[in-house]
């Protein structure tokens, strides 16, 4: 009798939600590791495929091994690759502990890795692209765990002074004197292993355009499982959609126990069909396909009006 072949790999996940790709694989205790293209800006590394590797900064939440367990790798790839050092953006209080696995890591190989740490008290802000910032939060899990929104710095006129010629403006400013003020915007949000609390309802979240959460448990059984392991549960971002103002909620995190065709299902029992077109699985690859090939059947639609 033949063999069986070998099991296939996880396909990643892919999401546009204009104007980011949300792309990884996200599976509960095996690997999280997700991308978004258009920040140059990864969050964990459970593990390391090629497409991961262009991610010039890397937030990392927590220390568990579905979340870190390529780290050592990515930093290595990346040079390998011709990529440059990595950047490594975390909680302060686990940066000590990445650097002593950098290290063992570097004693096995005989070599040493290149990498830079920039560890974040809480709410400290880190600067990825101009005028657009990495800001780091506690949320509770078993471990020590940070959240990450990434948050645009914009100047605009003050309204006082809106509808003066633009040489009265440079008179003022070449006085020294104010004519904008700064406003931060959320655009994204990533929120890896926590349990629910008051960090999920912080403004920058609650404002964030685009939100990446975990969903861990769906079955109504669960919810003291959810509670031991401080995971969310469905039940939990039912609630939270009450508040939550993003134009998306990407869930992940999801376990292989449960379906995707049964995730779908509880979510339509809990959510209002308001509610759950907002609401995205990073890894139900069907619904996600569909959605993609719609998005470009409307681009072509739109064009073709164009020419």
């Amino acid at each position: 009798m033949l063999p069986k072949p070998p099991p296939r790999e996880a396909a990643p996940g892919f999401l546009f939600l204009p104007p980011y790709r949300i792309q990884g694989i996200s599976i509960a205790g095996e690997q999280v590791t997700l991308q978004v293209p258009e920040l140059d800006l990864g969050f964990d590394i459970g593990s390391c495929p090629r497409s991961a590797l262009p991610s010039k900064h890397l937030a990392i939440s927590h220390g568990h091994m579905d979340h870190i367990g390529a780290l050592a790798y990515f930093c290595s790839q990346r040079r390998f690759q011709g990529m440059g050092t990595a950047t490594l953006v975390c909680d302060k209080r686990i940066a000590p502990d990445i650097h002593a696995l950098m290290e063992g890591v570097s004693r096995l190989e005989r070599q040493r890795t290149p990498y830079e740490i920039i560890a974040l008290e809480e709410n400290e802000r880190f600067e990825i692209k101009n005028n657009l910032y990495l800001q780091g939060f506690a949320v509770e899990h078993t471990a020590p765990s940070f959240a990450f929104t990434v948050i645009e710095r914009r100047t605009k006129l003050l309204e006082e002074l809106v509808g003066l010629p633009q040489e009265k403006l440079r008179e003022l400013k070449a006085r020294g004197q104010e004519i904008t003020r700064e406003l931060f915007i959320p655009l994204l949000t990533y929120i890896a292993d926590t349990e629910p609390g008051a960090h999920l309802i912080r403004p920058e979240v609650l404002q964030s355009r685009i939100v990446i959460c975990e969903c861990t448990f769906f079955d109504a059984e669960h919810r003291s499982r959810a509670r031991i392991g401080k995971h969310m549960h469905v039940e939990d971002i039912a609630e939270w959609l009450g508040v939550l103002e993003a134009q998306h909620l990407v869930l992940h995190h999801i376990s292989r126990r449960t379906h995707m065709a049964s995730a779908r299902a509880r979510l339509q029992e809990l959510l209002s069909d308001e509610q759950m077109a907002r609401v995205h699985l990073l890894m139900d690859h069907r619904a996600n396909k569909a959605r993609y090939e719609a998005q470009l059947a409307e681009a072509q639609r739109a064009q073709g009006t164009q020419d």
